[in-house]
Order: structure tokens, then sequence, then C-alpha cells
């Protein structure tokens, strides 16, 4: 069951990559995006107001934290995803470049919040790093690409916008309910995207039928699919597994990519994907080995937990 789950969850995830450009063949960023998020919000908010203790709970404080992490994880984020897709970047490198987000956090953001970083964490990084270049320069020498330059530079900034979020998330004191934090980042983002598409005159959806088709796939698959089955996985199998599914992600979205938009598949964009996947590992197996570690000493450590029943086990 959770295997099926974790295989769904990996596509509805990729699916948003898949969206993007699918939208980006009907209208600008602006407007994929205000209509992607001001329904979303308008759904989503009367849960909000409906539970008293929501904004209550959360005090002026908390709000302004979760608009600022919104803003950044979901606004910043997903405006540059979607720019760089509009501006020819293939979703499979757009998702790679986005998914080193993991490893620029645990060698860069760790040690800002008092966790240490061994060799094989920053190993990976510069692994993960040269992958990312590798399949880079694979989709920018296509003979078939137009796309400038610096437009493989933007999902750099989207994946600065989460390690960003990121830091701000944990240096935070107390937790919000993840329907609440959802919330308040559909609203911020309904916010920032509808003023972005007013003040540039796209406010106005395009009567193409492929365009609501985008937008019914991104909230659909993308929104509903996506995060929702991110916080039921979360619950079902724990953090260390949502995170490895997440690394899935790129070569699913890759795959995907070279079937339904003819995007580049070579064995040079094969072997960065490949070495992302190594350079993953050896970021994720000293976490998983020191919790072990620490679960060990926290049961021999446990009142009335002696040697003989240690032998025991």
């Amino acid at each position: 069951m959770t295997a099926g789950l974790g295989a769904l969850f990996v596509l509805c995830w990729s699916s948003g990559f898949i969206g993007a450009k699918l939208g980006a063949e009907d209208a600008s960023v602006p407007t994929i995006l205000m209509w992607r998020f001001l329904p979303l919000a308008l759904v989503l908010l009367p849960f909000l107001l409906a539970r008293r203790s929501g904004p209550q709970q959360l005090g002026a404080r908390g709000i302004t934290r979760q608009v600022a992490v919104g803003a950044l994880s979901q606004s910043g984020y997903l405006l540059t995803v979607y720019w760089a897709i509009a501006l020819g970047v293939s979703t499979g490198t757009t998702a790679l470049i986005d998914g080193i987000q993991p490893l620029v956090v645990a060698a860069l953001v760790g040690p800002l919040l008092g966790t240490a970083v061994v060799g094989r964490q920053w190993l990976g990084l510069v692994l993960g790093l040269a992958g990312v270049a590798s399949v880079t320069w694979a989709d920018a020498t296509n003979v078939s690409s137009g796309t400038p330059w610096w437009a493989y530079a933007v999902p750099f900034g989207g994946m600065l916008c989460l390690v960003a979020a990121t830091f701000l998330e944990r240096r935070a004191t107390t937790s919000t309910a993840p329907l609440h934090a959802l919330t308040i980042h559909c609203l911020t983002s309904a916010a920032i995207f509808t003023a972005m598409a007013v003040l540039a005159g796209e406010a106005i959806p395009p009567a193409a039928t492929s365009f609501w088709v985008a937008m019914t796939w991104l909230v659909v698959l993308s929104t509903f699919g996506g995060y929702g089955l991110y916080w039921v996985l979360l619950r079902r199998a724990g953090v260390a597994t949502v995170n490895s599914l997440m690394f899935l992600v790129p070569p699913v979205t890759t795959v995907w990519g070279a079937t339904m938009f003819g995007e580049p598949l070579t064995a040079m964009t094969i072997g960065g994907l490949a070495l992302a996947l190594v350079a993953t590992l050896l970021v994720v197996a000293p976490r998983r080995e020191s919790s072990r570690r620490d679960g060990q000493r926290k049961r021999r450590n446990r009142p009335g937990n002696g040697a003989g029943r240690r032998r025991a086990h």
C-alpha cells in the first residue's frame, strides 16, 4: 500500500514540472500562476477560518513567519520554475537543479543551525553539483535548443528560495498545523501572483481549452496529489522515506519530458542523473547511521535496560 502511494506521489510531484510546460503553451507565467492559486486559495480559506483556534493560535508573529516561508518556498520557487521552463529549460533539468536543495541544506544550512556536517556530505554536494552541471550542459548544447544561456541560472534562484525557506522554518520555535501552513502559503501566492498578473495586464485567462486542462492538471495532480500525498506519506513512512522519494522526481520528470515534449535524453543526461543520485546517498546515509546510533544509545541508557536484557534481544 505504502509503496503504491510512494510511486503515485513521485508521479504527482513530477507532474508540476510537466504542467508548467503545458500551461506555458497558452499563457504567460503570471497568468498561469494566478489562475493556479487564486481558486485554490478560495477553496482552502474556509478550512482555516472554520477553526477559530487557527489564526489566533498562530498569532501575528506566526502568521508573518508563514507568509515569509510561503513567499519563498512556494511563490519564489514556482516563479523561477515556471519562468525557466517558459524560457526553454527542459523540465528534467529544472527538476534536477531544484532537487539538489536538500544537499545544499545539509551542507550549508546545517552549520547555521548547529548541525555537524561530515566529509561525505561535502563530497555529496560536490558530486551533486557535478551531476547538475552535466545535465545542464547536455540540455544547453542540444542542437534544437534556442534557450539563452542565462536561463539555466533561473532554477538556481528557486533552489536558493527553498534553502532560505528551510532555514526560516527550522528557526521557528513553534510548529504550525500542515493545513494552516498550506492555506497561508496559497493565500500568499495567490496575492503575489494576482498582483503580478494585474500589473502586467495579463490577468484575463485565455479561452483555450488546453489552458484549463493545464490548470486542472496543476491543481488536482500537483497540488492536491503532490502535497496531499506528501503529508500522508510523512505520517505513514516518515521523513527519511519521503526525502528519498523526492530524489526520484528528476529522473521521472526527465523521462516524462522526453516522452511528451521530445526533450533531450542523452548519455550525458543519464550519467548526470546517476551522479546526482550517488551524491544523494552520500548525504543521506550519514544521517541515517547517526540516527540509528542515537536510538541505540537511548535504549542502552533507558532505566531498567540491563546487560542481561540486551543479550536476550
